[in-house]
């Protein structure tokens, strides 16, 4: 046996983590407030140079628009942008750029589904930014299968990254979502990227979530608020005020909660109805909040405060189609169904905080000094939290303020609200 033939690869030393330099990535600013804090956080907005990030979507929600509107920004400012649309024709994102307001930019525009021509355009205008719209129309003769077919999306979101690495251009590819929300396509092109984000939203309403679901270069579970207009997406830097823009004054059924979205609070007014029911079962609807957490909020209703809600329909919804995720607001989701149940209106200036356990206890929620900070921004003089949780409060900041009301239970936040 010949001693030649073996091909073994050499090992190599591996490095101390100490001794590795740090390499600042640069962070170049997309001229959209809330996409650029969504990327970077508040520390450092921005896209990452030479980073992957992926947008998802409803159709029509305002993806295209939206990455449109971004390398528009990016192209007012004199840095070389490049948008591909596997989905449109150059006249008709002339179109769309009109109807934003700004075609005459010197935004670099390519129609095209052909994968090499896609790659081989990247590295040879190396723009600072692209755009890519969208990742399943991507096809390659390379490549086995149909286009947006498993094969076809995974080479196309490869050489793409490989191609954008080398040129070190920030590059944003839109997806398609299945009907169950997720992106279309293979589970490993959410792994393969950098950025993860899914714009939301109810088409029949203005305002757009945009939610970012993974970072490698800043924080997730962040959240961008935008209002669809017919110029294109307008950021709201004021998301609580937006939300309750059209709250009208003492009304039986209506509280305000404060949810986090990352590391954001969000002002909701929550609306609840109680109705005598017709019929032996009664009904139990829930829109923008999760349905078996209103059951559960009404099972408590009913069996601690003696509610005899088994009789009655509970509607419960979000004003403005916002959707929560988490259960800061049980408690004003709560004291709506119960000031609707008993016919009293709470106080204008009244806002509840906390969630709710089985025992009619108000529980301890994350980030409570931020909630409190947003509620007395917003005017709010009484704010009810759980007593629990008053104890733990940053020192210097809202601990000692006297609009906040530690309540322990259901009961204890009913008499301080419903004060006839």
């Amino acid at each position: 046996m010949s001693s030649g033939t073996n091909t073994a690869a050499q090992s190599v030393k591996p490095s101390r983590l100490s001794e590795v330099a740090s390499d600042p990535r640069l962070r170049i600013a997309t001229g959209i407030d809330e996409l650029d804090a969504i990327l970077g956080g508040p520390q450092s907005p921005g896209a990452v140079a030479g980073s992957l990030m992926l947008l998802g979507g409803d159709p029509g929600i305002g993806k295209s628009t939206l990455a449109l509107q971004a390398a528009l920004a990016f192209s007012s400012r004199g840095m070389g942008v490049l948008y591909i649309s596997g989905e449109e024709s150059l006249p008709q994102i002339r179109m769309r750029a009109d109807r934003l307001g700004s075609a005459e930019s010197g935004l670099q525009v390519l129609a095209a589904t052909d994968l090499d021509i896609v790659v081989a355009t990247l590295e040879s205008s190396r723009p600072k930014f692209a755009v890519i719209d969208s990742i399943q129309t991507m096809f390659s003769e390379s490549s086995q299968g149909v286009a947006g077919g498993v094969g076809q999306v995974s080479n196309a979101c490869n050489r793409i990254m490989q191609a954008i690495k080398r040129v070190d251009c920030a590059t944003l590819i839109i997806g398609h979502v299945t009907k169950d929300g997720n992106l279309a396509g293979p589970r490993l092109l959410e792994h393969m990227v950098d950025v993860v984000m899914y714009l939301e939203g109810d088409r029949s309403l203005p305002y757009r979530i945009l939610r970012c679901t993974k970072n490698r270069f800043g924080p997730t579970d962040e959240v961008g608020v935008f209002d669809m207009q017919e110029a294109g997406m307008r950021a709201v830097t004021d998301p609580s005020a937006f939300f309750l823009s059209e709250r009208t004054s003492r009304k039986p059924g209506d509280a305000v909660g404060c949810t986090i979205e990352g590391t954001r609070p969000l002002l909701l007014e929550i609306q609840a109805l109680t109705a005598k029911t017709q019929f032996t079962n009664p009904k139990r609807t829930a829109s923008g909040m999760d349905f078996n957490r209103l059951q559960l909020i009404t099972a408590v209703l009913q069996q601690r405060l003696r509610f005899k809600l088994y009789e009655f329909d509970v509607f419960a919804s979000v004003a403005g189609g916002y959707r929560i995720s988490e259960p800061g607001c049980d408690a004003a989701i709560a004291m709506a169904i119960v000031s609707s149940f008993t016919d009293v209106p709470i106080p204008d200036d009244a806002l509840i905080i906390g969630e709710l356990g089985l025992a009619g206890d108000i529980r301890k929620v994350s980030l409570l000094d931020r909630r409190l900070r947003e509620a007395q921004k917003m005017g709010f003089k009484r704010i009810l939290v759980p007593a629990a949780s008053v104890a733990s409060l940053r020192s210097g900041g809202v601990r000692s303020s006297s609009s906040v009301v530690p309540v322990a239970d259901l009961q204890q936040a009913a008499k301080i609200l419903l004060k006839k």
